[in-house]
């Protein structure tokens, strides 16, 4: 890239970065916990209380729900899928517990997942032993990753479901969510992935990834907030599956409002999945925030967040903080993490000089976004090599 060239993308990204006001009081640093706050979300989330003032009830049946459907074909766009192939919930809880009631666990009771799992996708399944689930767990050797191998020994015959991250929580490593697929695919098994770690800042396209299941949500790196999630469900597969964890929305002609017959007639595609009423205000949040996504485009946004975090990570080893990180980065994403005795100390002690990080056991956890810079990131790395020389951030 040319001097000239590199000015100018250094300009792109400051325009953005000047669209999330928090950057004129905090050096934010914790995009894998919750995206920053930007101005057009705020506005969003205005129209909304706008038209429910003006149109009280009457904003459901022309704008709100509009809005949803807006949501949920630009989310598909955006992961390779078709509209059809969406269900929109809450929480990623929610669309894990209607995946989850879709199987009879007796002829396939194994579930077979890593110990590096998000809690949430792990007590969707361990509380479920009365239904027959069998819980398979993968150790992991390094406490980063989890090998192709320790999966394929795992996963047989009376697997029904393989679970895998695509980017996990704790050390910001990538999975192959593909061959993890292709795996269960050969022992008859479904594959789900949980995204939420990596929709947003990594290309994805779930038709050729061939996975069965995929959530994600707007909390991080899809900059909407609170309130909305994801579920995609392979096309081939929503059509032989039953949720009995549903709500009025999965239904048909959730709008006739009819059950007279006691019988329940699924929605097509995805839909079948969904639950009640949807969080409305959340949804004109999460469609402000995907719109930057797309309109600055997953390819752009990765490429930026590889500089920042080999920058980051150059600037971590100079000043000895001992990074865990792979020897190749392009198999890490957006999060660095330290080792701390006390990493909610240290990120206390972070949080009185600006410096907004998170913590997990263990750990301080740094997630730069394109809206960061490389002065933030050397930002970073004084504070926590300042608190180290106090003795705080050993």
């Amino acid at each position: 890239m040319s001097e000239r060239a590199a000015v100018s993308a250094e300009t792109r990204w400051l325009a953005y970065r000047q669209e999330f006001p928090i950057f004129e009081r905090l050096t934010y640093f914790n995009s894998c916990s919750l995206g920053a706050l930007s101005a057009r979300v705020v506005a969003a989330i205005a129209t909304f209380t706008e038209l429910w003032d003006a149109r009280g009830a009457a904003a459901w049946y022309g704008p709100w729900l509009e809005e949803s459907e807006h949501l949920r074909s630009r989310f598909a766009a955006l992961i390779g899928a078709s509209a059809e192939e969406v269900a929109i919930f809450p929480s990623v809880t929610s669309a894990l517990t209607s995946v989850a009631s879709c199987f009879d666990y007796r002829s396939r009771p194994r579930v077979v997942l890593s110990e590096l799992e998000f809690p949430t996708t792990v007590y969707q399944w361990l509380t479920k032993a009365s239904l027959g689930v069998q819980l398979q767990r993968l150790r992991s050797q390094d406490r980063m990753t989890v090998a192709l191998d320790d999966y394929e020994r795992a996963v047989d015959p009376r697997t029904q479901l393989v679970v895998g991250s695509h980017v996990y929580f704790t050390s910001g490593m990538i999975q192959d969510v593909a061959a993890l697929a292709r795996l269960a695919h050969s022992h008859g098994a479904y594959c789900l992935i949980d995204a939420y770690q990596s929709i947003g800042q990594l290309p994805v396209n779930v038709r050729e990834a061939g996975v069965d299941f995929l959530v994600t949500g707007g909390l991080k790196w899809l900059l909407g907030g609170p309130g909305v999630a994801y579920l995609y469900v392979r096309r081939e597969v929503a059509g032989r599956l039953q949720p009995s964890d549903v709500g009025w929305f999965a239904h048909r002609r959730q709008f006739d409002f009819d059950i007279t017959t006691f019988e329940f007639e699924y929605a097509e595609g995805a839909r079948r999945f969904e639950g009640g009423t949807p969080s409305v205000a959340a949804i004109y949040a999460g469609r402000a925030g995907l719109e930057i996504v797309r309109e600055i485009g997953v390819e752009a946004l990765r490429a930026r967040q590889v500089e920042l975090m080999r920058s980051l990570v150059e600037a971590a080893r100079r000043a000895g903080l001992r990074p865990r990180v792979p020897q190749d980065l392009n198999r890490l994403a957006g999060i660095l993490t330290l080792p701390r005795q006390d990493p909610r100390r240290v990120v206390s002690a972070l949080a009185e000089r600006g410096v907004v990080v998170d913590s997990r056991p263990g750990l301080i956890r740094l997630s730069p976004y394109f809206y960061n810079t490389v002065e933030d990131c050397d930002r970073v790395v004084q504070a926590v090599t300042d608190l180290e020389r106090s003795g705080v951030a050993s």
